[in-house]
């Protein structure tokens, strides 16, 4: 299995990517326990936050900045603003997202295209006028504000292994800019030196010191340019911002030798890389995504706020959801989401969720998916409980069995189940063993009614916190695909889904060889490779999956549904002609 990989999002390059409090540590060093105070609603000043005093304790600072929300593909978008699909930036949305809760406001700034040549690299009045004026609105609003160096990290910053010099000074003349343009902004303003900063034709050893260089540099010409700048918090990545380890204690390092108390630590986390965008088979939130999940926020914990360092986990999410509906299933990702609320309060750490319009509609001002905001938003101040999954499927051309679910409590007490808000009975609906939640084939069968395929109905497990799990009831019957002979560009599978939906696609030649692009593991990555559209009746084939396929060889193709049931089909590309078979 490959490592987790760095965090991406779309426009992006692809590239590799329970704590009881500490005894106070050695003298100088701040134990997170005594200082860093509470997360959820328990952490809300008094007054509000834009006229409530940032704490002395970079600690409680960053613990007052839980939770946060990233306005992502906005001010980072190449060349300008509205090119990555977002609308224009209003204060009625700043003003909307803060009344969801959020606490702190992420707000990522690509500079470069809006930068004049070398020697000076002038930002344009224009637009640092722009980003002053969305900074002063998300500060009115009562957020913390992080501001950064965004994509140029990619676009610049990543040739300074052999443009070292030519790389420092438009880093040091950026940051110089930004530093004069807001030395005058209130406390609530934190700024973040460069986002997943990466360097290209450089070892470990020398990509350690080109971030320690550039994160040096940003320390000191901030707090050389006076004002608020002086006592400022200041956000320190690690090498493209990857929990790693190796790169964790490199920024620990860092941040001891810059003897500064207002220092905060920054990575992003998306969750185990196979099962972030549905790649080798790792559909579910299983046993491997959870223990990932937990040791990396423990390492976060160890490395960072045990030594008096807080952190900022300053995107995160999961890949595939950035990419399309579907990869990731919904009630595996309830779960991922739950899970990690849990994470990041038992280990201190704040959170900003990275949002590029997948979850809040920009223009609508309103939750894409509410019940996952639920969650996520339940997640800050308890656990909820969860089930093995948020589906019970009924084979339309069988009868109705008993269906058992087994329920992940956390701490949680089952209530009751529920359609709508009526009561299912105990004993005679459903029984409860223990955590084993059996629903009757009796009521089942009266739940279903005509039994159309699809979603027949959604019921509701109650607990005694948290929020409720849904529990989807589907009649489906085997999906049925057909032949079929069309261009590489627009190949779609025609399919009767029948109620079912589509998990994963394993692809392999007729030597049992791995086929496509991801050749390390015969299941392809979802949205990416092969992608379900179920208004349409089919599955597309994208020219990605096609173009690694050899020519004139047989390629067997097996979809798993979540049912369980599979189909197998076989495609064979000649030239930019694609033909496909059911045998």
């Amino acid at each position: 299995m490959k490592k987790q990989q760095a965090p991406q999002h779309r426009r992006r390059r692809w590239g590799l990517a329970a704590g009881t409090p500490l005894a106070l540590m050695a003298a100088g060093v701040i134990a997170y326990g005594s200082v860093f105070g509470t997360f959820g609603d328990d952490a809300k000043p008094e007054a509000s936050a834009a006229t409530a005093p940032v704490p002395d304790k970079a600690m409680a600072a960053v613990a007052a900045m839980q939770p946060g929300w990233n306005l992502g593909n906005s001010l980072d978008a190449v060349p300008n603003e509205t090119n990555w699909g977002q609308p224009r930036t209003t204060k009625a949305l700043l003003d909307s997202v803060r009344a969801q809760g959020f606490k702190s406001i992420r707000i990522p700034v690509t500079w470069s295209d809006h930068q004049g040549a070398a020697p000076k690299y002038t930002i344009d009045p224009a637009y640092m006028s722009r980003v002053k004026e969305v900074v002063d609105w998300a500060v009115a609003d009562g957020f913390y504000v992080i501001i950064d160096v965004h994509h140029d990290s990619w676009q610049w910053a990543a040739k300074m292994s052999t443009e070292h010099d030519k790389v420092l000074a438009r880093f040091n003349a950026t940051w110089s800019q930004i530093a004069t343009a807001f030395r005058d902004e209130p406390a609530q303003l934190v700024f973040e030196s460069v986002n997943e900063p990466q360097f290209d034709n450089a070892d470990n050893t020398r990509k350690a010191g080109l971030l320690n260089e550039l994160n040096t540099a940003f320390h000191k010409i901030v707090r050389a340019s006076g004002g608020g700048n002086k006592n400022r918090l200041l956000m320190l990545p690690t090498e493209v911002c990857t929990p790693d380890q190796r790169l964790m204690n490199n920024l620990a390092t860092t941040i001891k030798s810059l003897r500064d108390p207002r220092l905060i630590a920054t990575v992003h986390y998306y969750g185990y890389f196979p099962f972030s965008v549905n790649v080798a088979g790792s559909t579910r939130f299983d046993t491997q995504s959870r223990t990932d999940l937990d040791k990396t926020f423990k390492g976060m914990r160890d490395t960072f706020v045990a030594q008096g360092i807080p952190v900022v986990v300053g995107e995160y999410g999961l890949l595939g959801y950035d990419n399309g509906p579907g990869a990731v299933e919904r009630g595996e990702m309830l779960k991922y989401f739950e899970a990690l609320g849990h994470a990041a309060r038992a280990n201190k750490v704040t959170t900003v969720l990275w949002d590029n319009g997948s979850f809040y509609d920009r223009t609508k001002l309103r939750w894409k998916d509410a019940g996952l905001f639920r969650q996520i938003k339940s997640s800050w101040t308890t656990r909820s409980a969860t089930a093995s999954s948020d589906s019970v499927f009924l084979p339309k051309s069988a009868p109705v069995k008993d269906r058992t679910l087994t329920l992940n409590l956390n701490g949680t007490t089952f209530t009751a189940l529920k359609q709508g808000s009526t009561k299912l009975v105990g004993g005679r609906d459903y029984t409860l063993s223990g955590n084993r939640l059996t629903l009757k084939a009796a009521a089942l069968n009266r739940l279903v009614g005509n039994r159309a395929y699809g979603v027949d109905t959604t019921l509701q497990a109650t607990f005694s916190h948290g929020v409720p799990w849904p529990i989807r009831v589907i009649t489906y019957d085997t999906p049925a695909l057909s032949g079929i002979t069309a261009a590489t560009g627009s190949f779609r599978i025609p399919t009767q889904f029948r109620g079912d939906e589509l998990a994963t696609m394993e692809a392999t030649y007729a030597d049992s060889a791995n086929a496509g692009p991801t050749s390390w593991t015969p299941y392809q990555q979802f949205n990416t490779a092969f992608a379900p559209d179920y208004a349409k009746k089919a599955i597309r084939l994208t020219p990605a999956f096609l173009d690694a396929v050899k020519d004139n060889a047989r390629v067997k193709l097996t979809f798993h549904f979540w049912s369980g049931t599979t189909s197998t089909y076989y495609v064979t590309k000649s030239g930019n002609t694609v033909t496909g078979t059911t045998s």
